[in-house]
């Protein structure tokens, strides 16, 4: 059976608590009660975050308010999801697997990990500068990914984050794998590898340090490798 948003579960137990029910937020009313109110995409509308300009902005995936009985805003976390971008076409690859054909076909995709550092990190980062603003933001941003990518940012951060407790402006990174076949194969599920919680502020100091840079004179060094060959 699909596990039916668990992931989101997974960080409102974390957040507020493990009995609070999670309802889309476009089904809440004066008599739904207290409740986790579901904003994101199959739950209700997903709130967008204002960019310093007059335009634009950034979606955040799903927003999580816990309301009272009384139906009042309690207070809120933001989720983060992000999987990882590919290059080039498996679209082959995927249509015979599932005919149950096996893999078959020429691919050319592979694995977009440098978008991890140019496109994800700054959204994180400005995304949970801009939550610790919200005075009702007390849990901070959840990033929630798979765990290569999260081997992948601890990678390009330099492994030197350390922890804190959840609090404002606190980042809740929660990494996921597959698990074994279930139903015939076909299907996995995702099980939960860890959690490992920082604040905003060491993610942008590790984001930008020196001390996570190449050797020194790499561009050099290919300069003149690539000479050595003409």
């Amino acid at each position: 059976m699909p596990r039916n948003y668990e992931i989101l579960r997974d960080v409102a137990r974390i957040a507020f608590g493990p009995v609070i029910p999670l309802i889309p937020a476009n089904a809440i009313n004066k008599e739904t009660g207290g409740c986790i109110a579901v904003f994101g995409k199959g739950w209700g509308k997903e709130l967008r975050l204002p960019t310093r300009g007059k335009s634009g902005g950034y979606f955040v995936d799903w927003v999580l308010a816990h309301m009272s009985a009384a139906g009042e805003l309690v207070n809120f976390v933001a989720v983060e999801v992000q999987s990882i971008d590919t290059t080039g076409n498996y679209r082959e690859e995927r249509e015979t697997y599932l005919k149950e054909k096996g893999f078959a076909g020429k691919s050319t995709a592979g694995f977009n990990w440098e978008n991890v550092n140019k496109r994800i990190l700054p959204q994180i980062i400005y995304k949970g500068h801009v939550l610790r603003q919200e005075p009702l933001c007390q849990k901070g941003l959840f990033f929630v990914c798979p765990a290569p990518v999260y081997a992948k940012i601890g990678e390009r951060l330099g492994g030197g984050l350390r922890p804190y407790p959840i609090q404002p402006g606190s980042l809740t990174i929660m990494w996921y794998d597959i698990g074994p076949p279930v139903h015939a194969g076909k299907q996995r599920d995702l099980v939960n590898g860890g959690r490992f919680t920082t604040t905003i502020d060491q993610v942008a100091l590790a984001f930008t340090a020196p001390s996570n840079l190449p050797p020194a004179q790499v561009y050099e060094n290919a300069i003149r490798a690539e000479l050595e060959h003409r």
